[in-house]
């Protein structure tokens, strides 16, 4: 691959060059297998359009006498024939099936890769604030790179071994020079093609990519906002960019269409100079006496069967610009192996603390929080009250890891999250629960859902746990969703719990008692709440207020202050 096309590619090697480390890595030994196989197949159909050639004519000459005839061989070369059919067969299906198999290995370890990757402080909430980039990445992306090994790398490798074999082949019966020239026409010829096509359809290549992304975001914008749409008096208007998303996807497909027929054109324009090139260097020879007729046309119909190999790099061509656009997204999540940033391992005696803390949104420049200490024991409550904005949400998101500070340093026990927003799936209410704990037994999950008061509203659907919801938890109300995340939240067995307002959206009755026996199961761990109404607060001994990112107060039950602190909370 040349320089210039990687220089044009805006691709760096290093990216590209770790992803072939790491599919060796995952699969190495597989991927050589699966590689020798194509290059078995590719030799064993040569030979066989080679020895066909030869016997086809060696019997026909033979025949020409009673003498010749009677002392022919045919079983041999027969048999030969066989034999290669059958490996030539054998070896396709296993090529097929290895390098298939190694492909989707390596593609799942690329995956756990990514998804390793996006377990790091504020990766995974960027990508979400864009499903259908996350979407394409875990799918288009990754199937790009599987692309490399499949429709490069291995025909590239089955071919260059062809031209070699067929360059010393033709060597050892006309002599080195048509030898040499055969081998290096054939690299020039099959590879130059490949490459032509691959700068040629570079830009199409990318430009299909991004016209394919931006139709999945434009069509789920379109199908998950009518209603915000049509009242905005934008659906005309999305319905266009929808239209012309599709219509930039049509324009680049037609061109790699017509780029993949030129490419093929050149393959069958180079396929007819070689097999007229081979028909006269037979001639030559034969009249020389150099070869016989048979060997001639072993000559001959190898010919047809030497490009071949080259022009399976066709397809791969046309996909290199979606390669090196992939490799070039995904190759440092990748092949970034620095461990998980989260908070550090609390030592004895501790829970929680936040040393000197600075947190800042680094694409709206602002200050979330600013130089937060605390200490929080084992076994404590404690409560952070403010107003919206004030910095509470930050802060539990830095002790669960999903936020990195800029400044200062966090230590933590492991921690579990119930964040404001309610996150459900399109699944089984069983399912749901058990993304907490999936060894969970249904009893555990009952006992969970009564403790979270909605044992009886489970109950009484028609299939039970077994019911499923529709995506983000479409066929339970809103309080019925946060109380199904408040029981996957009690399924955590884990020495802190962090509540984000656990009772948001319930009614006062509701929520006491759901408050009542989370008090019980909480028996003995931490609790970090983030609230602003009274009734949540009161489950702690410890208050902090915080303004505008910063502690601006620190009342325990007992002090002066602490009660009218609560009362000034909004009330149930």
């Amino acid at each position: 691959m040349s320089a210039r096309l990687f220089a044009r590619a805006r691709v760096p090697l290093r990216p590209l060059a770790a992803i072939v480390r790491l599919f060796w890595a995952e699969r190495g030994p597989r991927l050589l297998a699966g590689a020798l196989l194509a290059g078995v197949t590719v030799l064993a159909g040569f030979a066989l359009l080679s020895l066909s050639g030869w016997f086809l004519a060696a019997t026909a000459i033979a025949g020409l006498s009673a003498g010749t005839a009677l002392a022919f061989d045919v079983f041999t070369p027969a048999a030969a024939i066989r034999f290669l059919a059958l490996a030539r067969t054998g070896g396709r299906y296993g090529e097929r099936l290895v390098t298939h198999d190694a492909t989707l290995g390596v593609l799942a370890g690329l995956r756990e890769r990514l998804f390793r990757g996006w377990a790091t402080p504020e990766a995974a909430r960027a990508l979400g604030l864009r499903p259908a980039r996350l979407l394409f990445r875990l799918t288009e992306d990754i199937d790009a790179i599987g692309q490399l090994y499949l429709r490069v790398l291995v025909p590239a490798g089955a071919a260059v071994l062809l031209a070699l074999v067929a360059g010393v082949g033709l060597g050892l019966v006309a002599g080195s020079g048509p030898g040499i020239a055969l081998c290096a026409g054939l690299m020039v010829v099959g590879l130059g093609l490949p490459l032509a096509g691959a700068r040629a359809a570079y830009r199409h290549s990318r430009r299909r990519a991004y016209a394919t992304e931006s139709l999945r975001a434009r069509a789920i914008d379109l199908v998950a906002g009518q209603t915000e749409l049509v009242m905005a008096g934008r659906l005309p208007a999305q319905c266009e960019a929808v239209a012309r998303a599709d219509r930039t996807l049509a324009e680049a497909d037609l061109a790699l269409n017509r780029i993949e027929t030129r490419v093929g054109a050149g393959f069958g324009i180079a396929a007819s100079v070689l097999v007229a090139g081979a028909l006269l260097l037979a001639g030559v020879l034969a009249r020389q006496g150099t070869i016989d007729g048979p060997v001639a046309a072993a000559l001959v119909l190898g010919a047809l069967a030497v490009l071949e190999p080259f022009a399976g790099l066709r397809r791969g061509a046309l996909e290199l610009g979606r390669i090196l656009l992939a490799a070039g997204r995904l190759g440092p999540r990748l092949t970034d192996r620095r461990p998980l940033r989260g908070p550090l391992r609390a030592e004895a005696g501790i829970a929680v603390r936040v040393s000197r803390v600075d947190l800042r949104q680094r694409a709206a420049h602002r200050t979330l929080l600013d130089d937060v200490s605390l200490t929080i024991l084992p076994g404590e409550r404690v409560a952070l009250v403010g107003a919206s904005g004030a910095g509470k949400s930050s802060l539990l998101g830095l002790i669960a890891g999903e936020r990195s500070p800029t400044d200062g340093t966090v230590e933590s026990l492991c921690a579990t999250l119930l964040t404001q927003r309610t996150e459900l799936f399109q699944d089984t209410v069983r399912d749901n629960l058990r993304l907490a704990a999936p060894t969970a037994s249904d009893e555990a999950l009952w006992e969970a859902l009564t403790a979270a008061g909605l044992a009886a509203d489970i109950a009484g659907l028609p299939a039970g746990l077994d019911t499923r919801l529709g995506e983000g938890g479409l066929g339970l109300s809103g309080g019925q969703g946060r109380r199904l995340a408040l029981a996957r939240l009690l399924l955590r067995d884990t020495p802190v719990w962090l509540l984000d307002e656990p009772t948001e959206g319930l009614d006062g009755e509701t929520a006491r008692a759901v408050l009542a026996r989370l008090t019980a199961c909480a028996e003995g761990r931490t609790l970090v709440v983030a609230t602003h109404i009274r009734r949540e607060a009161e489950l702690c001994d410890r208050l902090l207020v915080m303004a505008q990112g910063r502690i601006i107060a620190r009342l325990a039950r007992g002090e002066p202050g602490f009660d009218a602190m609560l009362a000034g909370l909004r009330p149930d």
